[in-house]
């Protein structure tokens, strides 16, 4: 991927400006709806450029946490430090320039424009020349972002093509190149797998081992198979609280998460 993926600044001034602090930690995040608990003390603690799962049953807490993470929900309790800021009070739109970007599970996307235009446009929302009408030149830096991009989600054939004539898989490869636009810190993958066939998600376990060694993320995901092939460490949910965590080997081998992973609702 190309040093610089937006106007301003580059991946190497945003690494220089992390520091030794981890790139998310989460203290004591609980998440209520009325009398509801969706989120029970949530501990976690992940490092710059780790790569974690984040696996559960159906209602298991795993979106929600995201919601509180993302600020598209504030958390009840708790505090959340990204980077060693504390961000638990911060709209979206200040994580988001910060360096954290999140996927959704439901397609956002501009379906009557294509590929590349979509693209671009994540480019320009997150630079600093976000508020300029002036039309792209042939050598605009942002373009030359998208254009890279385009390359990085396996999209080259389709980068002039109308996102709506899009197959569904190539949609999700889409949301993971908007998602990297502007060289995040971080991001948070949403059941980035649902829905995809098995050709699609070999595409995508590709896409995301083949990401910069320094760009961490969290992926929640029914499909343990392509998690756990992403991950290199894994928390397993239940009940809106983290009840185990170890490396993909200790997950996948461990009977109580077989006995509840298995058992438990798919969806």
């Amino acid at each position: 991927m190309n040093a610089e993926l937006n106007g301003g600044s580059t991946i190497s001034e945003r690494l220089g400006a992390t520091g030794t602090a981890n790139a998310l930690e989460l203290k004591g995040v609980s998440k209520f709806f009325g009398a509801l608990a969706a989120l029970s003390e949530i501990d976690i603690t992940v490092r710059p450029s780790e790569r974690r799962a984040v696996l559960g049953s159906n209602g298991a807490g795993k979106t929600t946490l995201f919601n509180c993470v993302a600020g598209d929900f504030p958390s009840t309790t708790g505090t959340i430090r990204f980077f060693g800021e504390d961000i638990t009070r911060f709209p979206p739109h200040e994580r988001i320039r910060r360096g954290l970007r999140r996927t959704y599970q439901i397609s956002l996307l501009f379906t009557g424009l294509t590929v590349l235009d979509n693209i671009f446009l994540a480019c320009v929302g997150v630079s600093r020349s976000r508020f300029s009408f002036l039309r792209p030149g042939r050598d605009d830096a942002l373009m030359a972002s998208a254009e890279n991009l385009v390359r990085v989600v396996h999209l080259e054939d389709a980068k002039d093509e109308q996102v709506a004539t899009l197959s569904y898989g190539q949609q999700r490869q889409l949301e993971i190149a908007i998602a990297l636009a502007g060289a995040p810190r971080f991001i948070l993958f949403d059941e980035p797998a649902a829905g995809l066939s098995p050709t699609e998600r070999s595409e995508l376990i590709e896409i995301l081992v083949g990401l910069p060694a320094h760009m961490g993320f969290i992926i929640i995901e029914h499909d343990m198979d392509v998690a756990l092939r992403v991950a290199e460490s894994v928390s397993m949910m239940h009940n809106g609280r983290i009840f185990k965590e170890g490396s993909p080997a200790e997950i996948e081998d461990d009977p109580e998460v077989q006995a509840l992973y298995l058992g438990g609702e798919d969806g």
